[in-house]
């Protein structure tokens, strides 16, 4: 992870940016093999855009192999800044703990120093007693996202996850089209996270800045379909946690016009009509600090590289 620079040195636009993209090289469309996934993830994070990337996504089960193919390229180094991991759960929790323990433990380099931590665990719930049990085994230092199905109200499921203290996470895509939520459910789900105050990621079909249409997969002949873009998402977070009303986050979360869009120094501005909303860099941190803090791609360079070319950064 970088070391983060003054606020005040900073554009806007690298505060929202800035750790945003969790690297799931592992998972479909992209679907890697362990190999060449861990070394995607040792050049990303030594190149000069290293800066956008957060942590790299390991299926529980996978943690072991994981092991194995990174352990040449942890670092080694007394105080060097370890790889972070985000474990997604295999539907059985006793197992995934243990798998989770043994990678910390595995990795353990001199007292507290590491070259990997797995500090994130993301599962699966659907009912308030699954998120309870979730909740009564799962230690409180490890950062846990429970995503939760958002084309249903979730506000019952969300107010639970707020009781016990724990974080959300929704799911904005997929390889089909018939998996992605309208932007009512999206902009729903982040309503009531910010009115019970949970802290939120997300994750699939989010490879591209802005809102448009793209091939699904990588496959010759890919169906293409509309995604959602992650600038659009977040910019969508912060309008609605200065208390925006929904039918314009609806809009900007639709939003596919780059010029619609104005950058600067101090903020970004999202041009509606007559209407301009400014997001600067004050709200920008608070959003990704404590409203939504990074989605994960199974592609790095697409956000990378999509995000430079249209100037943000």
């Amino acid at each position: 992870m970088p070391v983060r620079l003054l606020p005040h040195t900073e554009r806007a636009a690298r505060i929202l940016l800035e750790g945003i993209v969790d690297y799931a090289g592992l998972f479909p469309p992209a679907a890697l093999a362990m190999p060449t996934a861990v070394r995607n993830y040792a050049h990303y994070r030594a190149s000069g855009t290293g800066w956008m990337l957060g942590r790299f996504v390991c299926a529980a089960a996978a943690l072991e192999l994981f092991s194995q193919h990174a352990d040449t390229l942890l670092p080694r180094d007394a105080g060097a800044i370890p790889w972070r991991l985000t474990v997604t759960g295999s539907g059985d929790l006793a197992a995934d703990l243990h798998a989770i323990a043994a990678c910390n433990e595995r990795h353990v380099v001199c007292f507290d120093d590491v070259g990997a931590v797995v500090d994130a665990f993301e599962l699966r719930a659907t009912s308030v007693a699954e998120i309870e049990a979730i909740d009564a085994v799962v230690p409180r230092a490890l950062t846990t996202y429970i995503e939760v199905p958002i084309i249903d109200d979730p506000t019952l499921l969300i107010a639970t996850i707020a009781r016990v203290g724990r974080r959300a996470k929704m799911r904005a895509g997929g390889i089909t089209s018939d998996v992605f939520p309208t932007p009512d459910a999206i902009v729903r789900f982040l309503s009531i996270c910010i009115a019970h105050d949970v802290t939120a990621k997300a994750t699939a079909g989010l490879h591209h800045p802005l809102r448009g249409t793209f091939r699904l997969t990588y496959d010759d002949g890919a169906v293409c379909g509309r995604m959602y873009g992650f600038v659009n998402l977040f910019l969508a977070a912060a309008l609605l946690a200065t208390g925006g009303a929904t039918t314009d986050a609806i809009q900007l979360l639709d939003e596919a016009n780059v010029h619609a869009f104005e950058l600067s120094e101090q903020c970004i501005r999202w041009h509606s009509g007559e209407r301009t909303y400014m997001f600067d860099r004050a709200l920008l941190e608070r959003v990704r600090e404590r409203v939504l803090v990074s989605f994960g791609s199974c592609s790095f360079t697409e956000p990378v590289d999509e995000s430079r070319a249209l100037g943000l950064w």
